[in-house]
This record gives structure tokens, sequence and C-alpha cells, in this order.
């Protein structure tokens, strides 16, 4: 489908609907939940709510055979699923570390939470905060279950302090060594139990194929990780026996922490959207699902026309790619000022028809899920038709977890 007839479609669904609107489209959301699936290879794909926002997507997700459990990004939304969303809602890791002692006292208090969340850890002192709830909570005796985040991202050079970190900043825990002292500081722990271990390889999964550099540096990740994991896992069972998750992964690498054999479980949302940073990607099998329609209010010049609002801007270091990408050919954001909190404006190339004042024009936001924090509700599109509107997490009062 090209661009020009996604804008039509895209219109027509929404003609009469006030903008700014998003819109997803349900026949390409469900071929990119497909396509994750597949590229898994078997291993079950834990669905990152953090790249949806949605809860009804969420569910029609979670619908799909290949797809098993929750990654939330924090214990408030991880309550808010168990108590919302008994059926689908299996099991949730909360892949951020809980500081709040509120959402900790009233998991430590809940048999079923106790039951079916688990909270990432990577430091002494979410240990202490943990304990100190269950103190505060005076509940069932059901361990509060644990997940170790351990630092996925490559370290180059000879000698620790002098090495080159690529990847995020998580976890301090990296080496199998410091894996095995913190699961030993668990295992002395009343009240926890260690069930699992998280690797999030950022530089492989989150970082477009741009350049033989880039590329170089994901093969040398796939390589150091395939080596690290069998060792920490090793390390950490001897601890605290056998664990039963393995998470790795996100929707750009798939398939290789799929590959290792200890990796239980792999993690991917974004894919179902396939949000700009995506387009650098190679062979993801997904296309955009996910869009938002601003309305045209001005033309301060013959190829240029302003929108009204569109400042979505991707979290992240300030760049161009962090931007909105306009659907269709010939129509760009201006350099100057870019993508507003009121206005967008749009420069038109010539042979390509000026938007008129009242007409429509339709963007993809540069990371999944971030642009749902803007909108109560998404229009769910299926051809040229709207056939549901839902709530966002926003417009179920759970903009921030």
């Amino acid at each position: 489908m090209t661009g020009g007839q996604l804008v039509a479609r895209l219109d027509a669904a929404t003609a009469g609907l006030p903008a700014p609107l998003a819109v997803v489209d349900l026949d390409t959301f469900d071929r990119n939940a497909a396509a994750l699936v597949a590229r898994a290879a078997g291993t079950p794909v834990r669905l990152a709510t953090k790249s949806v926002r949605v809860r009804a997507l969420v569910e029609r997700a979670l619908a799909v055979p290949g797809f098993a459990g929750l990654m939330a990004y924090s214990l408030r939304e991880a309550l808010w699923l168990v108590e919302t969303m008994p059926g689908a809602a299996t099991d949730v890791l909360v892949a951020y570390p809980c500081v709040d002692p509120v959402a900790l006292t009233e998991l430590c208090r809940s048999p079923e939470a106790l039951a079916r969340i688990t909270l990432v850890v990577d430091d002494p002192a979410h240990l202490d905060r943990v304990v100190a709830a269950r103190r505060a909570a005076e509940g069932p005796d059901a361990p509060v279950r644990l997940c170790l985040d351990v630092d996925a991202s490559l370290r180059v050079g000879p000698r620790r302090w002098a090495q080159v970190h690529l990847g995020v900043r998580r976890s301090p825990v990296h080496t199998p060594e410091e894996a095995a002292a913190f699961a030993a500081r668990v295992a002395a722990t009343s009240g926890v139990r260690l069930v699992g271990l998280m690797f999030y390889e950022a530089q492989v999964a989150g970082l477009p194929d741009t350049s033989p550099a880039v590329r170089l540096v994901k093969r040398l990740s796939v390589r150091d990780l395939d080596r690290r994991r069998p060792a920490v896992l090793a390390a950490v069972e001897r601890h605290v026996g056998t664990l039963t998750l393995v998470n790795s992964g996100g929707t750009g690498s798939i398939e290789t922490s799929a590959a290792d054999p200890v990796v239980t479980e792999v993690a991917a949302g974004s894919g179902l959207y396939a949000p700009g940073l995506f387009d650098g990607y190679r062979a993801l099998g997904v296309q955009p699902s996910a869009f938002f329609g601003l309305d045209v209010v001005r033309h301060p010049s013959p190829r240029v026309v302003t929108a009204y609002g569109g400042g979505y801007v991707a979290s992240g270091p300030p760049s161009a790619v962090r931007q909105p990408r306009p659907v269709g050919r010939g129509i760009r954001l201006t350099a100057r000022e870019g993508a507003g909190e009121v206005q967008t404006p749009l420069e038109v190339s010539r042979g390509v028809r000026v938007p008129a004042i009242g007409d429509r024009v339709w963007l993809r936001h540069a990371k999944a899920g971030e642009a749902l924090e803007r909108f109560d509700q998404v229009h769910l599109v299926r051809g040229s038709a709207v056939v549901e509107t839902v709530p966002t997490y926003r417009g179920e009062g759970r903009n921030h977890g």
C-alpha cells in the first residue's frame, strides 16, 4: 500500500472526528503480532506493555498464540493489570526497579499479586525496600518474587575502569561474579525469592542498522551475551537453585536472543506499532500500524502548511530522528521549527498537492507507545472504517503507571 492510499484510507475512516487523534490499523497490528511470534521460533514472547499502552490492544496481542505474560514498566501498572485483566495477565514482570513504598506494601498484602508479579532488582537497596514493605504490610507469608536485571551492554577494553560502554545505563551487575554475589544476598534475605534473570541488550534491540560499525557492535554484543548469559545463570543458580525465567531481547533482537538455549522467553512490544525509529532496521517483518492525525489550519506560504498540535517528540537524546515522521511522500517537517506543541509546519514538495485548510495530515511517532501518553483514546481502524474506539492508559488514568 502506498503512502497516498494509506492517507486516503485513514482520512475516510476518521472523517468527522476531531483532531489531533490517534489510530491503530488492526489488520497491520495483527500481522505484526504474528511476525514477532514467527521470529521467536517457538520461544514465548512476553509483551512489553510500555510499547502499547492500550489495554484492549494488550489483550488482543496476548490472544495470539506465542505471546505469554506481560512486561510492565511500573509496579502500580502491574497491580492494575492483575486486577483488571485476571484472565490475560497470567504473570507480570516489572522491568524497572520499584522504590514506591505504597505500591510495594500493596503488593505484599495481596496473595494474588505476590503469586503473579515479579520485581526486577539490581541493588541491595531494592531488597531493603522490599523487606521494609513486607514488615509494613503484615501480609501473607508468600515470598516476593524477584528477577535480577543483569547489565547486557558491551564493554570493550582490557580493564574495567577504562572500558568503553556500548549500551544503555541500567544495572550495575555485569559479570557472573557480581551476579553470584547478589544472588547470595537474596538467598540470605527472608521473604524474597530470586526466580529469574533479565538481559536487555539495547545496543542490539534498540539500535537501527545504519552502518557497518553498528552491525559490528551488534555481532560482538550477541557473541558476548552468548558466552555471558550461561555463565551468569550458572553462577546465580549455585546460590538460589534452578531459575524458571531468563528473559532477554526486544523487538530488534528477537532472533539472536531466542537462539540462546538458556533464554526461556523474549520480550517485544514496539514491533506491534513499528514506529519511526524502526525504519532503519533490516528484515523485522513489521509495518507501521499506529498513526496520529492533525488538521491543517494555516497556509503561511504557497508550499508550507501548518497543522494544529503534533509536538510529540520521543524521549532520548535530542535529534531529528526523535521527531514524528509524516506519512506519504513529499511532505516533511521544517528544519527550523520541527513538530511543535501547538503547531507543526510542514513543507510540501513541488508536484505534490498542497493540503487545504481543514485537510488532515498523518504522522508516525518515533517510538512505540509514547505518543499515546498524549491521547485519552485511540480509534481502531479496519479498512476505511473505525470499528471501535478504546481508552489508552492515559484515558484510564494510568499514563504514569
